[in-house]
C-alpha cells in the first residue's frame, strides 16, 4: 500500500510539472534597454520611471523589451483608444463620420459634474459630428465627448462598455476590462502595457482615419449654435509639439493620459530609420521627484526647470533613443541556405536536402550577440518517396536565452521520385530486419531442430532394434 501511495504522489508531481511547462515556455524574449555603453564596454541600464512599459516592433508585432507588461493597471483616459475604434468601425467612411452628428443631455454629464474631468466644452444637446467627438477625445481626452458617443452608439453608457469589452475579447486583449467610455474612473477599469500595444497596433494598421487624427497637433471643431466660432483643440501629447522641450520628430501620435489614480501614461507610435515602433508606458509619477528638483536649479534650461515633469514622456524619448541607437534588423536565417539532408526510402535518391521555407530577421540590440541564438532542428522519421520540392519535412527552432523566438518549417529542395526497384530492394531489406523474418527464422530453426531430434531418435531406435535382432540370430 505504501508503494502504491508513493507511486501516486510521483505521478501527481509529474503531471503538475507537465502542466506547468507551457506556462514556463510562454514568455517572449525580452531585452533590457540601455542608456549607454560604459568605458569597459558594458551596457548601462536605462532608468525608467513608469510602473510598466513595453516596446513593440510595429511590422512584426514582436515585443522587443518589456517591464511588468502583463501587470493590470488603471489606464485613465487611454480608454478612448477603444471608444474611438468602435466609432470608426460603425462609421468607417470619413464623409459619413464628418456628417453624422450626435448629442446628449444630462445623462452624459451628470457623472462628470464637478469631478475635474478633461473637457472640450461640448454643451448638453449640442450637436457635434462623430469626427469632432473623436478629435476631442484623442487630442484633449474629452470625457463628455466619450459619453455622448457611448450613449448614441451603445443606447446607454453600460451598453457601450459591453461593446468595448466584446471588442477587447475579439482582439485577444486578455487582461483588459472597461467600465466606462472615458476611463477617468478606475473602478473595474484596467489594462496592461502589452494589451494597449496590441490595441494601438491594430488601430494604426486598420484605421487610416484614426491614424491621421492621432498625429494632429491641433484641430478646429465645426461651428455650432453653442460655439459659433468653433472650438480649437490642442493635442495633449507634446511629443508632437515642435515648440515643446519633449518634442520627438519621429512620433506620429496616439494617446496620453493623466489622472490621479493612474498617474501619467502614454501610448506612442514612432517611425525611426524607416522602422515603426509602439511604446506604451503606464503609471509614471505625477509630481516631480525630490531627486530631480535640484537639477532644475542647476540647469534652468533643462526639463527639470519646469513646474511639471512628464516622466511618461521622458521614458518614451529614452526608449525611442534606445531603438534609434542600439537596435538594428538582424538576419538569422538565409532562406536560400541549405540546412541539412534527410534519408528518403523507396526513392530514386536516398536523401533530400532541406532549407528553411522562409528566412527570419528581427530587430536586435547591437550589444547582444546574434551567435547566442541556438538552432534546434527536428526532422520527420521514415520519410517515403515520392518527395516534391517544397514538402515540409522538419522544423527549426531559434532559441535565445531559453526562449523560442521563431519556429520555421524546413522544406525539401530535392525532388525524389518513387523507384519500383529500390522499393522492392528496400522491402526485401526491411523483411530481413523485421519481426516476421525472425519469427519465421525461429519457426524454421525449431522445425529443423525437431526434425533432427526425431531423426536421431528414429535412427537410434532402428540401431537398437537391429542390434537386438542380431543378438537373437547369434543365439
Amino acid at each position: 500500500m505504501k508503494l502504491k501511495a508513493k507511486c501516486r504522489r510521483v505521478l501527481c508531481f509529474m503531471l503538475a510539472v507537465v502542466m506547468l511547462l507551457p506556462a514556463i515556455g510562454a514568455s517572449a524574449v525580452n531585452f533590457k534597454p540601455i542608456a549607454s555603453i560604459d568605458e569597459k564596454g558594458k551596457p548601462v541600464e536605462l532608468k525608467l520611471y513608469s510602473k510598466a512599459c513595453c516596446v513593440m516592433d510595429m511590422e512584426s508585432g514582436d515585443m522587443i523589451c518589456e517591464s511588468n507588461a502583463d501587470k493590470q493597471l488603471p489606464i485613465g483616459t487611454m480608454n478612448m483608444l477603444m471608444t474611438s475604434l468602435i466609432i470608426v468601425e460603425k462609421y468607417p467612411d470619413i464623409h459619413t463620420l464628418k456628417n453624422t452628428k450626435a448629442s446628449a443631455g444630462s445623462e452624459a454629464y451628470d457623472e462628470l459634474f464637478d469631478k475635474g474631468t478633461p473637457t472640450a466644452d461640448i454643451q448638453p444637446n449640442e450637436k457635434v459630428s462623430y469626427y469632432d467627438l473623436i478629435c476631442a477625445m484623442m487630442l484633449q481626452s474629452s470625457c463628455e465627448a466619450a459619453n455622448i458617443a457611448a450613449i448614441n452608439i451603445g443606447k446607454n453608457l453600460a451598453g457601450f462598455t459591453k461593446l468595448m469589452n466584446d471588442k477587447a475579447a475579439a482582439l485577444g486583449l486578455k487582461d483588459t476590462k472597461f467600465s466606462s467610455a472615458h476611463g477617468f474612473w478606475t473602478s473595474g477599469n484596467y489594462s496592461t502595457a502589452r494589451d494597449l500595444a496590441k490595441l494601438s497596433r491594430h488601430i494604426m494598421e486598420n484605421s487610416a482615419i484614426l491614424k491621421d487624427i492621432v498625429c494632429l497637433s491641433e484641430h478646429k471643431m465645426e461651428k455650432t449654435d453653442y460655439h459659433p466660432d468653433g472650438t480649437t483643440l490642442y493635442n495633449n501629447d507634446v511629443l508632437l509639439n515642435s515648440a515643446s522641450p519633449y518634442y520627438y520628430s519621429g512620433v506620429k501620435g496616439l494617446k496620453t493620459s493623466t489622472t490621479n489614480e493612474s498617474g501619467r501614461s502614454c501610448c506612442s507610435y514612432a517611425v525611426i530609420d524607416a522602422t515603426g515602433y509602439i511604446v506604451v508606458t503606464l503609471g509614471a509619477p505625477l509630481e516631480m521627484l525630490e531627486e530631480d528638483k535640484q537639477k532644475g536649479i542647476e540647469d534652468p534650461t533643462s526639463l527639470y526647470a519646469y513646474d511639471y515633469i512628464y516622466y511618461s514622456l521622458i521614458d518614451h524619448i529614452n526608449l525611442f533613443n534606445w531603438c534609434s541607437t542600439y537596435l538594428s534588423e538582424s538576419d538569422f536565417l538565409n532562406p536560400e541556405s541549405e540546412i541539412r539532408d534527410v534519408e528518403v526510402m523507396f526513392g530514386d535518391k536516398d536523401y533530400a536536402n532541406l532549407k528553411a521555407k522562409t528566412g527570419y530577421s528581427r530587430m536586435w540590440p547591437t550589444y547582444v550577440k546574434t551567435s547566442d541564438v541556438k538552432r534546434v532542428i527536428t526532422v520527420k522519421e521514415n520519410i517515403v518517396a515520392p518527395v516534391e520540392v517544397g514538402d515540409v519535412l522538419g522544423e527549426m527552432k531559434l532559441i535565445y536565452d531559453g526562449e523560442t523566438i521563431a519556429t520555421l518549417d524546413l522544406v525539401s529542395t530535392t525532388q525524389v521520385k518513387r523507384s519500383t526497384f529500390n522499393s522492392k530492394v528496400e522491402i526485401a531489406k526491411s523483411y530481413f530486419h523485421s519481426k516476421v523474418f525472425f519469427i519465421t527464422l525461429g519457426i524454421i530453426a525449431g522445425v529443423f531442430v525437431l526434425y533432427t531430434a526425431l531423426h536421431v531418435l528414429l535412427v537410434h531406435r532402428h540401431y537398437l532394434r537391429k542390434n537386438s535382432e542380431d543378438d537373437e540370430y547369434d543365439n
